[in-house]
């Protein structure tokens, strides 16, 4: 990738809670932009308003579940899966929130509730997400060191594209247009991945964490079958999870797909390899309660721990301060966010479909 600068200055946080890194250096680019950012407060937690984003949230879970009981056999489920895809998709902010310590400024609390909204609520491992999470903030949209851009069913270039075989290499050749169909199939992923976790050496409350999973998918399953036929409870599971998939893939899809990536040794400082591999999606306050905050996706890198309500107005002053250094700030709409993604995944698998070959 081409920056205005490539050395290595700075570290990153060990996780992603952690609010500045480590190693930042007293007159670095980042530690100047850190003063004007903690001299508005905009560090200081908010408890009032996760109180209330709580309180919503576990309303709207509680009232769905309601309704799935109170209409049985009725149409009006797949209504209520679609209502419920959305409820999951905001679980999973809020248990995003909590693993960057937004809520709580301790550890453990965080890790308690992430674990309580993430593994019970809504069947993905906290440990697992936590672990592949803290890997992407560290080194965003690095083909080696971020699992979002290592090549999985989609490659994300066209290095990774001339070396897929198999299922990936007839993917890859019409991944922009099996995007979001495919992202009806990501809630599943998400299952999979974290019971697959369980076995892994990193896992740490390995027993927590599968009891609190396998608890979720019992009653979840339990649920589904005892109240609905058996046909329509496979159409319930499907919507629902293909809503939550597509919801979930929605909002982080535009944050770093279709930005520039990084290779081998390429590293720049910590504030430029988060600022020129991110986007930020534009829009109101409406814009920010169905992304989370994350169309603020610049800022919540620079500061993963900053309160998400608080992002708004870090980015008026990253954004000057980024126009001082000249360093490139991108911001787009929503939909055409969506459209440089798809873009991107068009050019990445130009080579597969120059080639022609499985």
């Amino acid at each position: 990738m081409t920056t205005a600068a490539t050395q290595t200055t700075e570290t990153t946080p060990e996780d992603p809670g952690s609010p500045v890194p480590r190693a930042r250096q007293s007159g670095s680019d980042f530690a100047r932009l850190y003063t004007r950012i903690e001299a508005a407060g905009l560090m200081r937690r908010r408890p009032g308003h996760y109180a209330l984003r709580l309180t919503l949230v576990g309303l709207a879970f509680a009232a769905g579940w309601a309704a799935f009981l109170a209409l049985g056999e009725s149409g009006w489920q797949l209504a209520v899966a679609c209502f419920l895809g959305l409820v999951f998709g905001q679980l999973a902010l809020v248990a995003h929130d909590l693993a960057h310590r937004q809520i709580f400024t301790r550890r453990g609390p965080s890790e308690t509730g992430g674990r309580i909204v993430g593994n019970l609520g809504i069947g993905m491992s906290y440990g697992w997400w936590m672990n592949k999470h803290t890997r992407h903030h560290a080194n965003p949209n690095h083909e080696e060191l971020d699992p979002d851009v290592r090549p999985d069913i989609l490659v994300w270039s066209q290095q990774q594209a001339r070396a897929a075989k198999g299922l990936p290499r007839f993917v890859g050749r019409h991944q922009a247009g099996l995007f979001f169909p495919l992202l009806t199939l990501e809630g599943f992923n998400l299952h999979v991945s974290s019971v697959r976790a369980l076995r892994e050496p990193h896992m740490k409350r390995r027993r927590l964490e599968g009891a609190l999973l396998f608890t979720h998918f019992a009653a979840y399953l339990a649920a589904l079958f005892l109240v609905l036929p058996p046909g329509m409870a496979l159409a319930f599971l499907f919507v629902h999870q293909a809503v939550f998939g597509v919801y979930l893939g929605s909002i982080f899809a535009p944050n770093h797909k279709g930005m520039p990536t990084l290779t081998g040794q390429e590293r720049p400082d910590f504030l430029r390899r988060q600022v020129l591999t991110s986007r930020n999606v534009r829009g109101g306050y409406l814009t920010d309660l169905m992304l989370g905050g994350l169309n603020h996706q610049i800022e919540h890198h620079l500061f993963p721990s900053m309160p998400s309500p608080h992002l708004r107005r870090a980015r008026v002053i990253v954004r000057e301060y980024c126009a001082e250094l000249g360093v490139p700030y991108h911001e787009t709409g929503l939909i055409d966010s969506w459209r440089e993604a798809l873009a991107h995944l068009r050019e990445a698998g130009a080579p597969l479909r120059e080639t022609g070959r499985d």
